[in-house]
């Protein structure tokens, strides 16, 4: 069987820990392949690795960095059906759904081609008499980026393309899960001509995380996942003296006024709650129905939800598997917690006829009615293809219901009135709100994340705010003496 190597210093390494992960075809249900976790001297390595490809890569021109990335840009544009290939046959997303990430993944990349502008610092001329005052933004050091399963490329790609261009190294730990595009991309960056040691990839599992929050060489951490291990990261960070983003998880609701489009509601709600299998931070999973507008949204959905056709993300199919049995099993378990706590299941994934082999990781789309808000299938994040219905009476009621949840990432209205959608806007309390758009992911000049406790730490991804988080800001007085300069003078200067 195949074992996923180590990428440090610019070669493929494998892991002599003895350690390993299975990584399954989804699909399949089987482990085709399997990965090395990085012991301790492993991960010590890797951080050294990219410490000391640090002072080239800082002190190289931006104009020599920029090509660099142009050129990854390009080989990404070239070869990105290789990419999805590897995302389909690890996580299960359909090929088109892979395509998709890895076309988001790029925006950043190609934002962050533009890294002369974006680290250009400030000039003031003569502040004080013959004295200017100027600003410059200099690189971290190594940082450490720490990827979930969900999105094997895009997710990475938020973070560092951003981080290599403002001159920092990396190391990045993604998912063991699918771990083979993280992999692949650092090859593609070998040919783009980047220096060995500025990006590395460290397999592993809390071992490997903890290695990178431990150490004095790792300047900063970004993350994205759930809210518990986001939570820990951002503790042990921030104890550690490091940077840290910590994207954790969400629960997002799109509230349907009764002027909606209901036939463009139900085709939202399906695409943004049973895409990728639900496997995305930014899927809606509550639909918030304002009545009487209920009953009718439930027979579109439906209607919509019977021509989904589930299977092999290789072939004809519009949704694939969840990622592994175990995430299978514990998603289809809220559809009878859902049962038990007096909710209707209206369409049962649970009993799928699926286009791919017996033994894959099926759930089909599921739609629960009438789900009681105390219920867990309402509360947690269940990170898979259940779509709730919960009706209220009030745009208050479902405004007042979004804002008191712990999680702020994302949220949608539909309506067809402007005053209300300007209100909710205002109102809400989430970082990422769509207006008849059910997935508000924010285009990559602008930035990704959330309120509440669906981000820790006071950066979010990409856009500036990555571009400030990756660098650090020195601000210089400078004065050039003149064969006039006066005296000794012990106060500050007043003109």
């Amino acid at each position: 069987m195949q074992t996923v190597p180590l990428w440090i210093n610019g070669k493929s390494v494998q892991s002599q820990s003895g350690r390993f992960g299975d990584v399954f075809d989804p699909a399949l249900g089987e482990a085709t392949k399997r990965v090395g976790f990085a012991n301790g001297a492993e991960i010590a390595a890797t951080i050294q690795a990219a410490k000391d490809a640090f002072p080239a890569w800082r002190d190289l021109s931006l104009a020599r960095r920029q090509q660099i990335m142009f050129r990854f840009r390009e080989l990404l544009e070239a070869k990105k059906g290789e990419l999805a290939e590897i995302i389909t046959s690890e996580h299960g997303k359909v090929l088109s759904d892979a395509l998709g990430e890895i076309t988001r993944g790029q925006e950043v990349v190609e934002f962050a081609c533009g890294l002369p502008h974006l680290l250009k610092g400030e000039f003031s001329e003569n502040a004080s008499t013959n004295v200017d005052v100027y600003s410059i933004k200099q690189p971290l050091g190594v940082v450490g980026i720490i990827s979930p399963f969900n999105f094997p490329a895009m997710v990475p790609m938020w973070f560092f393309p951003v981080a290599i261009a403002a001159g920092n190294t990396v190391v990045i730990k993604p998912s063991e899960k699918d771990p083979s595009a993280t992999n692949w991309m650092a090859e593609l960056w070998k040919e783009a001509g980047l220096p060995d040691g500025v990006f590395n990839v460290l397999h592993g599992d809390k071992e490997a995380v903890d290695g990178l929050l431990n150490s004095p060489d790792v300047a900063a951490i970004s993350f994205v996942g759930s809210t518990p291990i986001a939570r820990y990261i951002y503790e042990t960070s921030s104890k550690n003296g490091k940077r840290v983003q910590a994207l954790g998880g969400a629960k997002n609701h799109m509230l349907v006024l009764p002027d909606a489009d209901l036939d463009l509601v139900a085709d939202s709600a399906v695409n943004a709650g049973f895409g990728s299998a639900g496997e995305r931070c930014m899927a809606i999973s509550v639909v918030v129905a304002v009545e009487p507008v209920a009953d009718e949204l439930i027979v579109k959905i439906t209607e919509r939800m019977a021509q989904i056709k589930v299977g092999d993300g290789r072939r004809s199919c519009d949704m694939g598997p969840l990622v592994t049995k175990v995430h299978r099993d514990k998603v289809a378990s809220y559809i009878e917690i859902a049962e038990k706590d007096g909710a209707k299941v209206v369409v049962d994934g649970r009993g799928v006829v699926p286009d791919g082999a017996p033994g894959g990781f099926w759930l089909g789309p599921t739609l629960i009615d009438n789900v009681p808000t105390g219920s867990k299938v309402y509360t947690e994040e269940i990170f898979g293809p259940v779509l709730s219905v919960v009706r209220v009476k009030t745009y208050d009621e479902g405004l007042d219901l979004i804002n008191s949840g712990q999680f702020g990432n994302g949220t949608a209205i539909f309506t067809n009135d402007g005053g209300a959608a300007r209100k909710f806007q205002n109102q809400v309390q989430v970082g990422m709100i769509g207006i008849n758009v059910p997935i508000p992911v924010p285009v990559a000049y602008f930035s990704f994340g959330g309120w509440k406790h669906s981000l820790f730490g006071d950066s979010r991804a990409h856009g500036e705010e990555g571009f400030r988080f990756f660098t650090q800001t020195k601000v210089i007085t400078s004065r050039w003496l003149d064969p006039s300069h006066g005296g000794l003078n012990l106060g500050f200067p007043q003109n």
